[in-house]
């Protein structure tokens, strides 16, 4: 049976036009829908529209040029609680929107976990959907135009660019997105997400994935304005032949069987993090482009914090093959306590294989949990330290299991130890290590406070 193709022409939706298209927009996907599905092509020509919701077995196809631009007006975005078609569960309904963390005070996170909220708006939205799909050609675009909402997070981030919960099979390739209000991608408690060829510009997270299953990211560019791959509580992900540019981390991730590979990781920034902007810059939409910081946070940043439960113990995560260029830390977990972000469960390992870094500027960070100590290993792997950094430990590291470093090539270290410990009882195996240090500097035990600038 020939599969249903309807364009988004046939339903009203004029190119080019100044007035917004949602409502055109959004009929061409309600009929792909009642018709069993099928896909929704986008034709060449800018569209403007609020918030659209993608239904299940429907792919939404933006052709060669063909640009969704996203309106300023963040009230354009809130339609799916009152959708009469697939109405939500009062279970998934919230009056919630963002509040700032308070110190001590317990947190209730329903403004992200329901996907009735404000919080979770975007310019396309999928809730309780299967095999759905937004694909595009070479020159399609997603673009979110910063849109600045005071109710939202942090009291200025808008809509999402693609926000999915409940979801299971979606598949998001070949478009580029771009200046989103918040995260490019925002996808929670979804089974088999495949992503290729996506390219995110600016905005905030790339994609940020919560509490998922089976995640394939592959071949895409993310230059952006926060984490370019986020996320925790997810299981068995898979990232290869991705470029990672940001001012944060390029991986903010927690999760249960995670390989990452034939990645590069690079700085500094081509966009800054917008939360530097201005009130003014931020209601304008102003570019997040220099002055403003630029250095790369970090490579790899563990990530779990309370807002999900973690039901599996995070760890078995290899970092392979992967090339890296002036970033300021290789390796970021710190399970101390001074860090929200990683306060839920630990992780327990995790390991670098065949990486070439450069131009790193501080010690990587594998500091665990006293419970559950962290096993770290680290093969083939040549890290050197920008000349502007001394008495830079390579590793500060506390409560693990085990350490190993074989085949390691570390330079620019000066007078610092290449591991500086702040506990004892863990086993560490080192077995050609080449840094330019005498024996009895390698490992050096410390009493002293730890201190580890968060990010």
């Amino acid at each position: 049976m020939e599969k249903l193709v309807i364009s988004v022409t046939e339903t009203g939706a004029v190119p080019g036009s100044d007035n917004v298209q949602t409502e055109a927009l959004q009929r061409a996907l309600d009929e792909v829908w009642r018709r069993g599905g099928g896909v929704v092509e986008v034709p060449a020509g800018r569209y403007l529209t609020g918030g659209l919701r993608l239904r299940s077995r429907t792919t939404l196809h933006l052709q060669a040029g063909a640009v969704l631009q996203g309106v300023r007006d963040p009230e354009s975005y809130t339609g799916i609680a009152g959708d009469v078609l697939e109405p939500l569960p009062e279970k998934w309904l919230t009056e919630k929107c963002w509040e700032p963390f308070v110190k001590g005070v317990e947190r209730c996170y329903d403004f992200m976990r329901k996907p009735g909220g404000r919080w979770g708006d975007a310019i396309i939205r999928a809730v309780s959907a299967e095999d759905v799909a937004i694909t595009g050609e070479p020159g399609a675009v997603i673009d979110g135009s910063d849109c600045y909402d005071p109710k939202g997070e942090e009291s200025y981030r808008g809509p999402h660019g693609i926000s999915m919960h409940h979801c299971r099979g979606v598949t998001l390739r070949g478009y580029t997105i771009q200046n989103t209000g918040n995260w490019a991608h925002c996808i929670f408690d979804t089974d088999g997400i495949e992503m290729e060829k996506v390219t995110v510009l600016a905005g905030h997270d790339g994609i940020h994935c919560t509490s998922c299953s089976h995640i394939h990211i592959a071949d895409s560019e993310f230059y952006t304005g926060d984490d370019c791959i986020a996320g925790f509580a997810n299981t068995d992900t898979l990232v290869e032949r991705c470029i990672c540019n940001t001012a944060c981390s390029g991986m903010r991730f927690g999760g249960t069987r995670v390989l990452v590979r034939d990645c590069r990781f690079f700085g500094p920034a081509r966009y800054f993090f917008r939360g530097s902007l201005s009130l003014e810059e931020k209601i304008n939409g102003a570019e997040a482009h220099r002055p403003h910081r630029t250095n790369m946070l970090s490579v790899f940043t563990y990530y779990a914090d309370y807002s999900v439960d973690i039901p599996e113990r995070p760890g078995e995560i290899l970092i392979k093959s992967c090339t890296v260029e002036n970033v300021d830390r290789f390796l970021h977990f710190n399970f101390s306590g001074n860090e929200r972000w990683q306060s839920h469960r630990p992780l327990a390992s995790i390991a670098f294989e065949d990486i070439d870094a450069a131009g790193i500027g501080m010690p990587l960070t594998a500091y665990g949990s006293a419970d559950d100590p962290l096993e770290l290993a680290m093969r083939r792997v040549k890290v050197s330290f920008r000349e502007d950094v001394s008495g830079t430990a390579f590793l500060h590291t506390a409560n693990y299991r085990k350490i190993t470093l074989e085949d390691v090539t570390v330079s620019g270290l000066s007078d610092a130890p290449l591991i500086k410990s702040w506990s004892r009882g863990g086993q560490i195996v080192l077995h050609c290590v080449d840094c330019g240090l005498p024996k009895e500097r390698l490992v050096e035990y410390t009493d002293e406070p730890f201190k580890c600038k968060a990010f």
